[in-house]
């Protein structure tokens, strides 16, 4: 019964959270954090936090889709994670293995049109797990309603120091013109997969930083943050819709900061024309005849009066 109750409350919240969002972000990207910690918690191994945590993954795909998120980028495995003990590394990429060729068969995954890519320095991981990549890559290729983008072997220094080499090598062979370098020409070289900005980055685990995760398509983006305490196994419905909300906030903020300051600009345009206007009006005033000067006058003062009427169409 006490079950029951709390799975009720559970859903009724979840349905008020629902009700809350106007706008769903288009590209969410997560910052998976805490599955070790929760595996300590538990009185297990780190592997154990980690099969937990990639179930986890499993039911966001299914609220992406649910939500209509179009592109989903999950931190999976970092630069750094390759310090960790070689009793954890291997446990872990026979789990990234399993899963990569799991989602690639899922049928879920074929009805929902998910397309796999994996983005980072895919040659850095065991053959096994490139391998892998590959097959989930090949099967789901000719989809694109949900992009999946799994971070393996990934550092957001290393991305951009990568194009920027890239760039170099290319200016120096005479392929490309230093003047074309621009923002284009560096997101071509960036990860082919991620294909737009991010909007919301969450990130579970309760730490506050976002750890050198997306930081051209994220960082330059200004994306929404959302940090929350639960750990990635732990990491609920209710949680990812708090994270959307989070980013409809940020959204609604910015719209009215920026028709705040078209107004500002809008009056502020006005009231120069209006002062031009005023200067000009007298300088013909003392050059037209007494019929001609009260004309003048009445025309700028029937600008004036419809100034506020043509600000607001």
């Amino acid at each position: 019964m006490r079950k029951w109750f709390r799975r009720q409350v559970s859903e009724s919240y979840q349905r008020m959270l629902r009700r809350q969002l106007d706008d769903t972000p288009t590209h969410v990207a997560i910052i998976q954090d805490g599955n070790r910690r929760y595996a300590r918690e538990q009185g297990d191994d780190a592997p154990e936090g980690h099969r937990e945590g990639a179930e986890t993954t499993e039911q966001v795909l299914e609220w992406c889709d649910e939500l209509g998120v179009e592109e989903l980028t999950l931190y999976a495995f970092s630069t750094e994670n390759f310090d960790r003990p070689e009793e954890e590394l291997e446990p872990l990429f026979d789990l990234l293995e399993s899963k990569l060729y799991e989602f690639a068969d899922a049928d879920r995954v074929h009805e929902n049109g998910v397309r796999i890519g994996a983005i980072g320095d895919v040659e850095r991981l065991p053959e096994r797990v490139r391998e892998a990549v590959t097959y989930a890559e090949s099967q789901t290729a000719e989809y694109d309603t949900l992009r999946l983008n799994i971070a393996l072997a990934y550092g957001g220094r290393s991305e951009l120091l990568g194009a920027a080499r890239e760039i170099a090598r290319d200016v120096e062979s005479g392929e490309l013109e230093p003047d074309d370098v621009d923002v284009t020409a560096v997101e071509a070289r960036l990860a082919r997969h991620t294909t737009r900005d991010v909007d919301l980055i969450v990130r579970t685990g309760g730490d506050e930083r976002t750890s050198n995760f997306l930081p051209w398509h994220a960082n330059g983006n200004e994306a929404a943050v959302y940090f929350c305490a639960p750990y990635w196994p732990e990491f609920s419905k209710a949680d990812f819709l708090r994270g959307l909300r989070t980013y409809e906030s940020r959204e609604r903020s910015w719209r009215q900061s920026r028709t705040e300051r078209a107004v500002a600009l809008v009056r502020a345009v006005t009231e120069t024309e209006l002062a031009d206007a005023r200067a000009v009006a007298h300088r013909l005033r003392s050059k037209l005849p007494s019929a001609g000067a009260k004309e003048v006058s009445a025309e700028l003062e029937r600008q004036r009066g419809a100034d506020p009427a043509e600000g607001a169409d």
